[in-house]
């Protein structure tokens, strides 16, 4: 079907009535300009899921757009211009003397009556999320570049929950101009001049427990699998699944990954011990509890981790997990014996407890009807409790996958090819690229994982490098890029990496880590169109460490190497197969 465009969608939203739970709409629109492409999607697919659902129900699930009101950009230019604030946003100055700047600034006058008013009915937890005029737009890659802030909204007094909504707005506001987004822009073809930000405000799924509020299941489904496993193929896509917020799966890329179409298929563990090692035992949840530390510049400021142990104690995981029995070195669905807690979720998965797997293949097969392109959803789910007989799942957000059609066959003799400088039977993505002449590697006999932060900021400086120069690269790094935790891997976001055509991950025996598709950084990489190798050493097929030292070094830091090649490196990857190769 024919995509409408952002004014006709726009047109579509209510102007905001006041009436934020109570009023006849639940997506509402404060200002009169874009509402830029998180909100574009959830205002595109709500008649949609309506309609489907009313017509064909699926018993014990019941799926809605969570309550919303979306300031236009046109709060946004008149914030910055009564402000005169773009002098600071365009500048080299850092990000907290950029957010410190905006806070200290005044919203427009007439959108304060009606956040008052909002906050005023609203006593659930709030996520005041960027909606961006290029964010999540068709085929524009744009996934976490700005930031979500989360306001717990339980302040006894009106005045108080007001302050705490409007300085998530102006935070979210200077996002805009963080560095992370600047060097992010220098990899396409548009500046911060073009960028114009649109503010969802939406309540969190979740229920509360004591000082915690937070959903039992928040999760990230595509309709296309890059990494299909067993019997599964691309197309029948994959689900990650994870407990609490979303942040565990979309930022620090941890979650239980199954294919829709074979729930009961177990990832590709070694062992049970494995599986142990690499499940989630963490989470996030909105703190209800005593206030944090004053600190509106940071993100994750009414934010708190908690432990698995936490959530058994609020009585959530009789659904969502296994229990590993030593005995037989075995995991067994459900909570029998006094074993390590798997977050598998297996109860739902193996035994349909509730009907989730169902109502995601459905949601992917509206969202790709929708857009005539494959898709990536987000959603969060509570379970039924107190009183409540249905699950409830919330639907996030979708935004469009990009999916390769080039036709490229990689054969076995090819992986094994003399002229090899990496192969791998485990890529991301598909084409052919013959055009690369500069290669950034983290130099092995230097590496530390202690260092890990140390050398994020050290590939940041060639990444600009390399980008003012005008100049792709292919990079050379060992764990997982882009991961949350220094332990597994270098922890630099996608803006510092953002001229990089070709990525490698190469394991080491004690950074055994897989990709995950559901983190931000991962819909970034396939939707620039990057090629990813994962190369595990001493596994049959090593990178030419000796090749890469001997070529011309353009500059080196303490633990990396820029270096050009005298011809261009042929870089090949079959999509099909998950085969990709590196010839010199």
């Amino acid at each position: 079907m024919t995509v409408p465009d952002h004014d006709s969608i726009a047109a579509l939203i209510p102007a905001f009535d006041r009436h934020f739970f109570d009023g006849r709409e639940r997506m509402t629109r404060i200002g009169t300009g874009s509402i830029g492409g998180k909100a574009k999607g959830m205002a595109l697919m709500r008649d949609r899921i309506h309609a489907h659902f009313a017509e064909s129900p699926i018993p014990g699930l019941a799926i809605d757009i969570p309550s919303l009101a979306v300031l236009g950009t046109d709060v946004f230019d008149q914030f910055i211009a009564e402000n005169n604030l773009l002098d600071i946003a365009h500048s080299t100055r850092r990000d907290d003397e950029i957010a410190k700047a905006f806070q200290q600034a005044e919203l427009p006058a007439q959108v304060v009556g009606d956040l008052r008013a909002l906050i005023a009915q609203v006593h659930t937890p709030l996520a005041v999320r960027s909606s961006s005029h290029l964010e999540d737009a068709m085929y524009q890659p744009f996934a976490s570049v700005y930031t979500t802030k989360m306001i717990p909204n339980n302040q006894f007094d009106t005045d108080t929950r007001f302050r705490r909504l409007v300085e998530a707005i102006k935070y979210v506001y200077a996002s805009t101009f963080f560095g992370n987004a600047k060097n992010y822009m220098l990899a396409t073809e548009y500046t911060t001049s073009d960028e114009h930000m649109a503010v969802v405000i939406q309540e969190i799924v979740g229920q509360r427990h004591e000082d915690r509020f937070y959903p039992h299941i928040a999760g990230v489904a595509r309709s296309y699998n890059y990494y299909p496993t067993g019997n599964a193929r691309p197309e029948d896509g994959v689900v990650d699944l994870a407990l609490g917020l979303g942040r565990t799966i979309v930022d620090e890329g941890l979650a239980w990954t199954y294919s829709p179409r074979f729930p009961r298929a177990k990832p590709p563990y070694n062992s049970p011990a494995d599986l142990l090692k690499n499940s989630q035992t963490r989470f996030w949840a909105v703190n209800m509890g005593a206030p944090p530390p004053y600190d509106p510049i940071r993100d994750t400021e009414y934010l708190k981790r908690s432990s698995i142990g936490d959530a058994e104690r609020d009585g959530v995981l009789g659904m969502l997990c296994s229990t590993y029995n030593a005995g037989d070195d075995r995991i067994e669905p459900g909570m029998r014996g006094s074993g390590p807690r798997v977050l598998d979720f297996a109860p739902i998965l193996d035994y349909e407890e509730i009907p989730l797997n169902q109502a995601l293949i459905t949601l992917l097969r509206l969202c790709e009807d929708t857009l005539s392109v494959p898709v990536e959803i987000e959603f969060a789910v509570t379970l039924p409790s107190r009183g409540i007989t249905n699950a409830q799942l919330g639907f996030l957000q979708v935004r469009p996958m990009v999916v390769s059609s080039e036709a490229v066959e990689v054969t076995a003799i090819e992986l094994n090819g003399a002229d090899v400088i990496a192969a791998t039977e485990n890529a991301l993505g598909n084409g052919e690229l013959d055009t690369l002449t500069d290669i950034v590697y983290v130099d092995p006999a230097h590496f530390s994982a202690l260092r890990t932060r140390v050398i994020a900021g050290e590939i940041e400086v060639l990444n600009r490098a390399l980008l003012s120069a005008g100049r792709p690269y292919v990079l050379i790094g060992f764990g997982r890029w882009g991961s949350s935790d220094p332990s597994l891997g270098i922890p630099v976001n996608f803006g510092q990496i953002s001229g990089a055509k070709v990525i490698i991950e190469s394991t080491l025996p004690e950074m055994l880590v897989t990709l995950s598709q559901g983190s931000h950084f991962f819909h970034n990489i396939t939707s620039f169109r990057i090629m990813y190798f994962s190369v595990a050493e001493g596994g049959g097929r090593n990178i030419d460490w000796s090749w890469l030292n001997k070529q011309t070094v353009v500059q080196a830091t303490e633990h990396a190497r820029w270096v050009r090649t005298e011809k261009p490196l042929v870089v090949r990857v079959d999509g099909r197969r998950g085969w990709g190769v590196i010839h010199r």
